[in-house]
């Protein structure tokens, strides 16, 4: 496996891993918080080969609460 797969990968578990986490009894959701957007921001570009050719991420349906800022 080329490095920015195991990259891609390792982060992708983190992330998984972090979401069961925000779920058990007595998380520390402040920290979830605070990880969270950090590790999904670090989130490399995919492998080649992971999304289907053509692929645009700005196309598709609206899903409620996009373009909604803090």
């Amino acid at each position: 496996m080329c490095p920015r797969c195991d990259d891609f990968a390792r982060t992708v578990r983190m992330l998984g891993s972090l979401a069961l986490y925000a779920d058990a009894d007595g998380s520390d959701l402040l920290f979830v918080e605070l990880v969270g957007p950090a590790l999904a921001a670090s989130l490399p570009e995919p492998p080649p080969g992971f999304l289907p050719p053509g692929y645009d991420p700005n196309e598709g349906p609206e899903y409620p609460g996009k373009g909604w800022t803090p």
